[in-house]
């Protein structure tokens, strides 16, 4: 696996947000001054950052990615991340949801070759905006684990382990909302899923 988190930004939310109102910046890019929370970015961006073993993994420029995978590995993966954004996001959109931003994790096969692993496009690696709702200038409600996060930071949770006790209510509106992004974007019902996995494929 690759040490890094490749993530492709379309809109502005959650660190790239925070960088943006200390410095109008994310991982070196320079954005137009003026923008608002939750405004859709001029063109997607890729913001790598590290893949922390302890803590919290951190934004980084291209000259820091670059030293941790060299520099023709890194346009590789920009390149692939950002053409992976690009096919989703106007497939999401399409069904009515908003891919805000996302992350890849790529590793390199026996041969030297490049694949993608782990996770893309779930709630868990994706920040999704119904886009019926989406008004830029504030959070926006969404599909993803951001529920949860509310939640934590709402009872003054300082990240560290161990988490909070999660409520019933917590549990299932999070499942809620992953369910609802899965028929809305596969137009299937997770229980047909649940009973038969292969009919995404279909």
């Amino acid at each position: 696996m690759l040490p890094l988190e490749c993530v492709v930004r379309g809109y502005l939310a959650g660190s790239g947000w925070k960088d943006y109102c200390r410095t109008e910046t994310i991982c070196g890019h320079v954005l137009p001054a003026g923008l608002v929370e939750s405004e859709r970015l001029p063109e997607p961006i890729f913001t790598p950052s590290t893949k922390a073993t302890t803590g919290h993994d951190e934004n980084i420029d291209r000259e820091e990615a670059a030293a941790l995978v060299g520099a023709e590995r890194l346009e590789e993966v920009e390149r692939l991340s950002l053409e992976l954004y690009r096919i989703a996001s106007a497939h999401a959109a399409a069904h009515g949801i908003l891919i805000a931003d996302t992350k890849f994790e790529f590793g390199v096969d026996g041969e030297g070759r490049l694949v993608l692993a782990d996770e893309a496009f779930t709630p868990d690696s994706s920040r999704f905006w119904p886009a019926d709702t989406y008004a830029p200038g504030r959070p926006q409600p969404s599909f993803d684990k951001q529920f949860v996060r509310d939640y934590c930071e709402a009872l003054g949770w300082n990240k560290t382990p161990p988490g909070p006790e999660l409520p019933e209510a917590v549990v299932a509106g999070t499942r809620a909302r992953y369910v609802e992004a899965f028929e809305r974007l596969t137009g299937r019902s997770f229980d047909d899923y649940l009973a038969d996995p292969e009919v995404v494929l279909s």
